[in-house]
């Protein structure tokens, strides 16, 4: 047992997700009735467990000295009958029963109380002043689209989602092939991602930070490595970001980098990329405009930096097994132009 609680404790920030941590308002609230929940299942649990022990003492330990006197009048001399009711013990079995009823209804009536309460915060949260992204599943990886009234200001990027703190974000929630669900347990509850429906969630960061998210409905293969990082930094950080976001990726200037973005069009990563400001448009893959901005890889799988880079270019099976993305031969001199003109993408 003494091993046992803490890796139970461990255990709630497993591969980075802290789900016992509220860094914003609506965790907070949930995170307020799940100890309200916890509490009284302690209780309850407590309860059951003192009652099945004493039960147990009196049967094992109880004076015998009172049964025969019971079972004198219980069985007449010579003949077979039913042990006769004892009308003290009947009451106060009675009693037990009506009081445990009663205490159930009373915890019912205040878990549904703190539920429908929990509820009618969560709703109060929801702002007209709202950040609108468009999250989209795809095996396996995630696409982000930061929303604006003006078509020219949507924001495409991809596995790491950008939000200003303090503000509340809406997500609306979709799938491009199977059911995922979109869980960062710091900043929100689980909601799925279901093709061809759209689902919203609410969440909002208190304090700058890095918070870790994942897909966390089996979506196939690579499931375990479909997760993302959610960057919540100051609301004029975040419009700096943005600003930076929408822009189109520079002509590179080094003759490197040049021969590097050549390799790109001319080969089959323009089939499944998208690069604004170039003629790679693919949606199939993720949006690499500002790819080296980012500090992952693979949906959160790797680092961000040449090694992981290449290797990920080279043979992503080897890092990613089941991936959708095909293996590339590329001659030593066109791997590396390709490594600095996607390392300058920022």
């Amino acid at each position: 047992m003494r091993r046992l609680l803490p890796l139970l404790l461990a255990c709630t920030g497993c591969g980075g997700l802290r789900m016992l941590e509220a860094q914003g308002p609506h965790v907070a609230r949930l995170r307020s009735l799940w100890d309200l929940l916890f509490l009284i299942s302690a209780v309850v649990l407590a309860g059951v467990l003192l009652a099945l022990l004493g039960a147990m003492l009196r049967r094992r330990g109880g004076s015998r000295s009172q049964v025969p006197e019971v079972e004198a009048h219980a069985v007449p001399p010579g003949g077979e009958g039913a042990r006769p009711v004892d009308p003290a013990r009947e009451r106060r079995l009675g009693r037990a029963v009506g009081t445990a009823a009663v205490l159930t209804l009373v915890l019912l009536f205040v878990i549904t109380v703190a539920n429908a309460s929990t509820g009618a915060a969560l709703a109060r949260l929801r702002s007209p002043d709202a950040l609108e992204i468009q999250v989209v599943g795809h095996q396996w990886w995630w696409e982000f689209r930061v929303l604006d009234p003006d078509p020219s200001r949507i924001l495409v990027t991809a596995n790491e989602l950008h939000v200003p703190v303090g503000r509340p974000v809406i997500l609306k929630l979709n799938s491009r092939d199977v059911i995922h669900s979109f869980w960062v347990p710091e900043l929100t509850n689980k909601r799925d991602l279901i093709p061809g429906q759209q689902n919203t969630l609410e969440l909002q960061a208190d304090r700058p930070g890095v918070f870790k998210g994942q897909c966390y409905e089996f979506c196939g293969l690579q499931h375990a490595k479909m997760g993302f990082v959610v960057v919540a930094e100051a609301p004029e950080q975040f419009e700096a970001w943005r600003e930076q976001q929408l822009k189109p990726a520079l002509p590179p200037t080094d003759p490197v980098a040049q021969r590097g973005q050549q390799v790109f069009l001319q080969g089959p990563c323009a089939l499944c990329h998208a690069i604004s400001g170039t003629d790679a448009a693919a949606s199939t893959g993720p949006n690499l405009t500002h790819v080296a901005s980012r500090s992952t890889l693979a949906a959160g799988t790797l680092p961000f930096d040449r090694g992981h880079l290449a290797g990920w270019i080279l043979n992503s099976q080897s890092l990613k097994p089941g991936n959708n993305m095909p293996a590339l031969t590329l001659p030593p001199d066109d791997l590396q132009a390709l490594l600095v003109y996607l390392e300058s993408l920022k």
